[in-house]
């Protein structure tokens, strides 16, 4: 049994992606698992949209370019009803950050059964909430293709290039 260590990383943005279909019992399981995620004072605010179907894949299409041929696309939203708002002068609630935690659980859910996935921002959230009737008390975050790799597919040339720790984190 592999460590987290090393399925964080072995995971990488899947860039092309089969035609072979996520099976409804893998999908299921990398859902339940985002479900699992925590979200600021439990406030749950994300909401997750399965595009499956070939008009709902073809929209997620015209809104990127980014869906590398995958047959599953996921769309991430939060409820401005719902989300927390942090204390202080300046609003900011924690909509994309609980988008993000969830996010990242079902990434790695999805890699650990041999699903591939690629977080993707590129893309308008006006045209997302236009293409798919998402409601006005809702904001797109982010979408991610599933699925299975394609042939030939892999990591692209700089996924193990990182910065050293001494760059990016910082003791007081």
């Amino acid at each position: 049994m592999r460590s987290f260590a090393e399925l964080a990383a072995e995971r990488y943005s899947l860039k092309k992606y089969s035609d072979r279909p996520l099976e409804e019992d893998k999908l299921m399981k990398i859902l339940e698992v985002g479900n699992l995620a925590p979200t600021a004072r439990n406030c749950q605010a994300h909401r997750i949209y399965v595009l499956r179907s070939p008009e709902a894949v073809a929209k997620a299409n015209e809104l990127t370019a980014c869906t590398y041929g995958a047959t599953t696309v996921l769309l991430f939203t939060y409820s401005l009803e719902e989300v927390y708002t942090y204390p202080g002068d300046e609003p900011f609630n924690s909509g994309a950050e609980d988008c993000a935690i969830v996010a990242s659980h079902i990434m790695l859910e999805a890699a650990d059964l041999g699903v591939g996935s690629c977080w993707v921002n590129r893309f308008e959230p006006a045209k997302a909430k236009a293409l798919f009737a998402i409601p006005d008390g809702e904001v797109p975050v982010l979408v991610m293709p599933l699925g299975y790799p394609a042939e030939g597919a892999g990591p692209l040339p700089n996924h193990t290039k990182k910065k050293k720790l001494e760059e990016t984190v910082r003791f007081l």
